[in-house]
């Protein structure tokens, strides 16, 4: 399906640019593990040319033509365009999703801040959720139950990476923390940008948002059961490496001003082990009822999406009013140059 090169130029950016991923993928097998490589590398290298790249603008409107080169069957001639436009063929992948992504980076482009703990999960639908129904379909997995908590999943793991990352973002110039919970602590993005050292009040944020995180955490893990057999050791390998981020942060006191939280290479091992423990116990044990829960309103449209099966929808308004924004931006600048 796939090219072997294109896997290998996909195997390394991950490798490089996402050890946690790259560690969790090794207990999938085979047939999801090679796709789930071309996914997730198209993902983060995008999300790197928006996030790390001079012009976000033209890194957004380069995705939205590479995602259009893509469902037209004429991907661009780089690996992981070929191999996501193989991925998507084979699996069927809704447009829909890609678009969420793309949505998702066109605000940070336009630096956009959320003011309440539901914008936040309403940005992490898109940048982190999506990815985790996109891995149901290449699992094959389109029961609505089971997507719901593959967006758990994707909304915890966005939480703990928006946790660690306060202190590299704010230098940045970008918050993603809810503006009201700063309010509450007296905290402005002006002034958190000032900050030398984490004030209480900002910890109590931080802290806030990983308890959030593992409310998520633990509403996701009834959905791994219904994932198949073979898939749910790579699954909870990822749910514990990534919840492990936000053990360190606590550890470090909550402070991610000023410490970036790390975990290590043993660490990741015993949890790789663990994964293939609690997996096995998921074919044992009952499957929770939590699993039926509702998914949580700011990822409905991804379970929607994925769970029709191949019904094709035009982009939305709202993500056509962010890319028509950044397209005026856009001739701005060049004709300002």
């Amino acid at each position: 399906m796939i090219a072997e090169a294109d896997i290998l130029a996909c195997r390394a950016a991950i490798r490089t640019g996402s050890l946690s991923f790259h560690s969790a993928s090794r207990l999938l097998p085979r047939r999801v593990c090679d796709p789930a490589l071309a996914l997730y590398a198209f993902c983060r290298l995008s999300d790197d040319a928006v996030d790390e790249g001079a012009d976000k603008t033209e890194a957004v409107l380069h995705l939205r033509d590479r995602l259009d080169r893509i469902y037209a069957g004429q991907p661009f001639d780089a690996a992981p365009d070929r191999a996501f436009a193989a991925v998507v063929e084979e699996f069927e992948m809704p447009r829909e999703l890609p678009d969420a992504l793309l949505e998702g980076m066109a605000w940070d482009a336009t630096g956009r801040r959320y003011d309440t703990l539901s914008g936040v999960l309403d940005y992490s639908a898109r940048v982190a959720a999506v990815v985790g129904v996109m891995m149901c379909v290449l699992m094959r997995v389109r029961e609505a139950d089971a997507l719901a908590r593959a967006c758990d999943l994707g909304l915890a793991m966005q939480l703990s990476n928006i946790a660690r990352d306060v202190g590299e973002d704010a230098r940045a110039g970008r918050v993603y923390l809810p503006l009201d919970w700063l309010a509450e602590e007296g905290i402005t993005p002006d002034t958190l940008f000032a900050l030398r050292e984490p004030t209480p009040g900002l910890r109590r944020v931080v802290r806030r948002l990983l308890a959030q995180a593992r409310r998520l955490y633990w509403r996701s893990e009834s959905g791994i059961g219904a994932l198949p057999l073979a898939c749910r050791p790579g699954i909870w390998a990822a749910r514990l490496i990534y919840d492990g981020i936000g053990g360190a942060v606590a550890r470090n006191g909550f402070d991610s001003l000023t410490r970036r939280a790390h975990t290590s290479k043993l660490q990741k091992l015993a949890w790789l082990g663990e994964a293939g423990l609690r997996a096995a116990l998921t074919s044992v044990m009952p499957q929770p009822a939590i699993i039926h829960a509702s998914p949580e309103p700011e990822v409905a449209f991804l379970v929607n999406a994925a769970a029709r099966g191949g019904v094709v929808r035009g982009r939305s308004d709202a993500l056509l009013s962010v890319l028509a924004q950044l397209e005026a931006r856009d001739r701005n600048r060049r004709a300002s140059a």
